[in-house]
């Protein structure tokens, strides 16, 4: 099977948190050389910098004002992947890529999200990543704002007692603690907000290819969608 084309393409993966869809993403763009944007890693870092200087309380409540103030003073950028494999997400110049996956950030970040101003800045600089293809971006509304002809485009599910499992997996894994149900609640609460935000929210875009990949490993995966970007590219 080949993997790399001559004809480059613009790949855009959606779905639901804890799908899986990023490290389809990262995988399927070191396989054909393309560049890999984890927009939800912007999110992360946006929604990170709002926790340290003190924009969201205790019961969850943004400061929209403060947060839409400060969007001229952050900083997004991506890191080549060092020894590790890992494409490290940079804010202000510092690599926050550990501290973006804890749990404080992931209770936060849909609210985060969800402020059109937020959206607005972080799609505009998505746009500008891709604008001579040959990348890979995962996220919710790749296939529907950010790049709705992209050529190929994947919706990734999986169901949310599935999702809490590899979320739980993951960060226990890290040494961070957390609970099944913590976790499974924090997933349930993530589906409910970016399906139903006002601006983008998460949704299956036109002509998108929807993948359940609950029962799938990993490599059948990977080998789903290098079908699909083989297809895509040799149209």
């Amino acid at each position: 099977m080949k993997e790399i084309t001559d004809r480059r393409i613009t790949v855009a993966i959606d779905g639901y948190s804890s799908s899986g869809k990023s490290t389809m993403a990262r995988e399927l763009a070191r396989r054909v050389g393309y560049l890999y944007v984890d927009s939800g890693a912007m999110y992360r870092a946006v929604t990170l910098y709002a926790l340290r200087h003190g924009m969201i309380g205790a019961d969850r409540t943004v400061d929209t004002d403060a947060l839409i103030s400060a969007l001229p003073s952050i900083r997004i950028s991506f890191a080549h992947p060092g020894a590790d494999g890992v494409q490290h997400t940079m804010l202000n110049g510092e690599d926050v890529e550990r501290e973006i996956r804890d749990m404080q950030v992931s209770e936060n970040v849909s609210p985060v999200a969800a402020i059109p101003e937020v959206r607005e800045r972080l799609v505009a600089l998505q746009q500008e990543f891709g604008k001579d293809k040959g990348i890979v971006m995962d996220g919710r509304d790749i296939g529907t704002t950010v790049f709705p002809d992209a050529e190929l485009k994947i919706f990734v599910c999986a169901s949310a007692e599935e999702r809490a499992r590899r979320r739980l997996k993951e960060l226990l894994e890290k040494d961070e603690q957390a609970t099944y149900q913590e976790v499974y609640d924090n997933v349930v609460e993530r589906d409910r907000i970016d399906t139903t935000r006002a601006v983008s929210p998460l949704r299956k875009a036109p002509g998108a290819i929807e993948l359940d990949n609950g029962t799938m490993t990993r490599g059948e995966q990977m080998q789903w969608l290098l079908e699909k970007f083989n297809e895509a590219t040799d149209e």
